[in-house]
């Protein structure tokens, strides 16, 4: 049997990681800037996580339910008091796109409606992602909007509000920053309107911060810049480091009822344990306030390099544009200089490294990015 070959891979094969390195089989250093899109938040293999994880392992198999829902009800408590939000609930799920179905069923049961709002350059998971993406046909979704989704400019109000007048929508779902598309911020003003209009309408507002989320920005989600609070914030990615975990905040005006919402491996104990390590370091290392400046001196210093188009984001979740080709560039720095980052369609560059890099490691970067520009 073969893979489905639906990834484009470099002739790298990674065998170990600890911190924001990672290393193949020969034991060639690698700096990874991209942390399997924004996943990695606190770094490859962080001592505290491994132990976390290896503890569960050895107890596998003599879990019940009501261990399962201790854990649960930890990292609950963990993470609202991080994120500022203890007056939320959690429902745990296994992935973003899981993530944005169960919000997307939440605001359904709310308001008895079905459609959604979204923006054009959303990704929100497989089902619903690639409509407005990419100009590649071959990629684009199925589920677009002659079905359930609607999709208007980013940073329109008034496409918001002729829609939303309609009353036909359950919910309106926004990232925090537009990842896939090129790290395209809605800006705070435009989210402002955006929960004023939903609330007015008797419309669920959605939050994706699956990518921009877990202390990216410099914030804990990238939606507190504005002051706003959502319905619904979905999460994933840098919640578990690389552990397969999601899950949906919600508000205290939504009741939960037996039945209402469904996962099979959602807040198992090796996930908990997982995000419970991630939720234990961004704390004690105060990564949030680290994203924030290491991300503002990589921004300042990206903005000052002669050669690049625009730079783009908060914290540490940048874009860069530049005027030829990123996936050429972006192959000078992996077998050139050693380093990974992301990409975005043709011109742009994507940041999304640990939240705990230093600025030596931003410098090594900046030089490097300069010489292959």
């Amino acid at each position: 049997m073969n893979l489905f070959p639906v990834y484009s891979l470099y002739d790298v094969e990674p065998v170990k990681g600890c911190g924001s390195y990672i290393y193949d089989a020969e034991g060639t250093e690698y700096l990874d800037l991209y942390g399997g899109h924004a996943v990695i938040s606190i770094g490859h293999a962080h001592p505290h996580y491994v132990e976390m994880i290896s503890k569960q392992v050895a107890t596998l198999g003599f879990y019940s339910n009501s261990v399962i829902n201790t854990l649960q009800e930890k990292l609950a408590k963990k993470l609202g008091e991080i994120s500022g939000l203890k007056d939320y609930s959690l429902f745990m799920v296994n992935s973003g796109a899981e993530a944005n179905e169960n919000a997307i069923k939440v605001a359904s049961f709310h308001t008895g409606k079905s459609r959604v709002l979204a923006f054009k350059g959303a990704f929100h998971g497989r089902t619903s992602g690639a409509v407005e993406m990419t100009d590649n046909p071959k990629i684009n979704s199925p589920f677009n909007e002659t079905d359930k989704v609607t999709f208007v400019p980013l940073g329109d109000i008034e496409a918001v509000e002729r829609e939303l007048a309609t009353g036909e929508y359950c919910a309106a779902i926004i990232e925090g920053i537009q990842g896939v598309a090129g790290i395209q911020m809605p800006g705070d003003d435009f989210l402002r309107q955006l929960r004023e209009a939903t609330t007015r309408h008797g419309v669920c507002l959605i939050l994706d911060e699956v990518q921009s989320g877990y202390g990216r920005t410099g914030r804990f989600f990238a939606h507190q810049y504005s002051g706003i609070k959502p319905d619904l914030i979905s999460m994933a990615k840098g919640m578990g480091n690389g552990f397969p975990v999601g899950g949906v905040l919600i508000a205290p005006p939504f009741e939960a009822w037996g039945g209402m919402l469904g996962t099979t491996f959602g807040g198992n104990h090796l996930a908990c344990a997982a995000a419970i390590a991630v939720l234990d370091v961004i704390k004690e290392e105060n990564l949030v306030a680290n994203a924030e400046k290491v991300g503002n001196y990589l921004i300042e210093k990206l903005k000052a390099m002669p050669g690049i188009k625009e730079v783009r984001g908060r914290g540490l979740m940048i874009g860069i544009e530049i005027e030829g080709s990123a996936p050429e560039l972006r192959k000078k720095l992996v077998f050139d200089k050693h380093i990974f980052t992301g990409g975005a369609g043709q011109h742009t560059v994507r940041l999304l490294p640990a939240l705990g890099i230093t600025t030596e490691h931003a410098d090594k970067f900046l030089k490097a990015f300069e010489e292959v520009l």
